[in-house]
């Protein structure tokens, strides 16, 4: 059976990803609709070798389509989406509109599949962010539960977007010319630099990235107890987020059947060599669709603690491929 498929912000980073993990995985599409803004009239996208037009977002976008990608922010995502549910489409959504609604299910589909059996035409793709660490986690959660999480990460540019990766390329060769270059996509010199997540603090202390980390892995967990200590930093890389993870478990399982539960777990691959000190690196992890783990080690100070190095795409696990993920685990079901 093929699909009538609908990618809103097909434009975008995550948009332009989503045309091509849907083409290399050979999704069974019988038709497919680019929808993005009014800027983008008149472009057109390559799938399978053929020229797609981009079209204006409408509400009458959506007649006759049954699976709808979006992944054009939460305002979009707030408007349309009821729009295209109320066509008859069922809707994978990668924005936070819906994130934490209790009736939208959240989800990653290597961990908790089952939660699509509850949906009612929305789906929400969790954070990226929180994917790569869930993903990192997932093969020691299923040796031991989980008890606290403390988490840096180090953001690609990618995570906001086409026009903030090429705000990195133009901002690093203008410091390698000894040029000026005044920042527009985002608030801090990012070339050569690192920053604080760039999204707005609340009065705990902890910013929106931070705060979808939290709360998007106690509802995909279903473990309203676990406690999750993130702090997000941006840093001057395009693609593929890096997140250095420290899990203390109620008990801690011998290191090597850690290891081997790693080796034996789908979308995970153990890059761990510590003769060569080769370990997980962005530009590694860049187009792949495996989140790469290593560095794992017993914490030296606590007693259950394991701590690793992970590494994904941003563009693909933490946002393209799961979503078309989501969609293949529909149609099989």
């Amino acid at each position: 059976m093929q699909y009538r498929v609908a990618i809103v912000g097909a434009t975008g980073a995550v948009g332009q990803e989503l045309l091509r993990v849907l083409e290399q995985r050979r999704f069974p599409i019988r038709s497919l609709r680019l929808l993005a803004s009014e800027r983008s009239v008149g472009k057109t996208l390559m799938f399978h070798g053929e020229p797609l037009p981009v079209e204006v977002l409408r509400p009458d976008s959506f007649a006759g389509i049954e699976i709808a990608f979006f992944s054009a922010g939460g305002a979009r995502s707030k408007e349309f989406v009821p729009v295209a549910v109320q066509a008859g489409a069922i809707v994978i959504d990668n924005s936070s509109a819906f994130r934490m609604d209790p009736e939208v299910p959240l989800v990653i589909p290597e961990i908790n599949p089952d939660a699509l059996r509850c949906h009612r035409g929305i789906i929400a793709n969790p954070n990226c962010s929180t994917i790569i660490m869930l993903m990192a986690l997932e093969p020691l959660r299923r040796l031991a539960r989980i008890r606290r999480i403390v988490v840096s990460t180090y953001q690609a540019a990618s995570g906001a977007g086409a026009q903030a990766m090429q705000e990195l390329l133009d901002a690093t060769h203008a410091y390698l010319h000894g040029e000026p270059f005044e920042p527009k996509v985002l608030p801090h010199p990012y070339a050569f630099n690192l920053f604080s997540h760039n999204s707005p603090i609340g009065d705990d202390g902890y910013n929106e990235e931070e705060r979808k980390m939290i709360l998007e892995t106690r509802k995909i967990w279903g473990d309203s107890e676990v406690a999750v200590s993130p702090t997000c930093v941006r840093v001057p890389v395009l693609r593929a987020h890096c997140e250095s993870i420290l899990a203390e478990l109620e008990i801690r399982p011998p290191l090597e059947a850690i290891y081997e539960a790693y080796r034996a777990f789908a979308g995970v691959r153990l890059v761990d060599d510590r003769v060569r000190n080769y370990f997980p690196m962005p530009i590694e992890a860049t187009g792949q669709d495996e989140v790469l783990v290593g560095r794992i080690r017993y914490d030296s100070g606590s007693p259950n603690g394991v701590a690793l190095f992970a590494c994904g795409d941003q563009l693909r696990k933490g946002a393209a491929l799961n979503a078309v993920q989501i969609a293949e685990q529909l149609i099989h079901a």
